[in-house]
């Protein structure tokens, strides 16, 4: 079992690595160890979005349903990357199903014990909005780089009809 203090861990994980060490402390008292197994889901689509994971081990693949084809990854996050970013915006629910590639070992945050705290310290609140924003850019390219995988060139029509062209 790990000692090491969480705000330890926290400072040796990418995403939290600049953020200020008094506020890794902060956090640190909203955050336990977690662990999952391969196929099992951190969170899934629609219900309330109650955490987010910063991953240490493994590898989780973001996943959404598509009619008439089942589960698409959309993205996947391995160690040093933070997962769930739904518990930041009203309505608190998440977005995507999030689950476990390979064993997966993580950094769970409770998203009410945090946003209690950024309201309380707007620094805070700004510095991990900050980080969030982030994250949310660099999967705004990634499902770019997926859509244009999928659409090819930018011809109209569907993929379907590209193929038979």
């Amino acid at each position: 079992m790990e000692t090491t203090p969480l705000s330890e861990v926290l400072a040796g994980h990418r995403f939290f690595h600049s953020l200020d060490p008094a506020y890794r402390e902060v956090i640190a008292g909203c955050a336990g160890q977690e662990r999952f197994q391969p196929g099992s889901f951190l969170f899934r689509e629609g219900e309330p979005a109650d955490r987010f994971y910063a991953v240490r081990s493994g590898r989780v693949a973001l996943e959404m349903a598509a009619p008439g084809v089942g589960a698409m990854i959309i993205d996947t996050a391995e160690a040093g990357e933070v997962v769930g970013v739904s518990w930041l915006f009203v309505p608190y629910r998440w977005q995507f199903d999030a689950r476990a590639v390979e064993p997966v070992g993580a950094i769970g945050f409770d998203a009410v014990c945090l946003r209690e705290k950024a309201d309380a310290d707007p620094r805070l609140g700004y510095a991990l909005m900050k980080l969030f924003a982030e994250v949310l850019i660099r999967r705004m390219q990634s499902a770019r780089v997926r859509l244009l995988d999928l659409y090819g060139d930018g011809r109209s029509g569907t993929p379907a009809d590209r193929v038979r062209g």
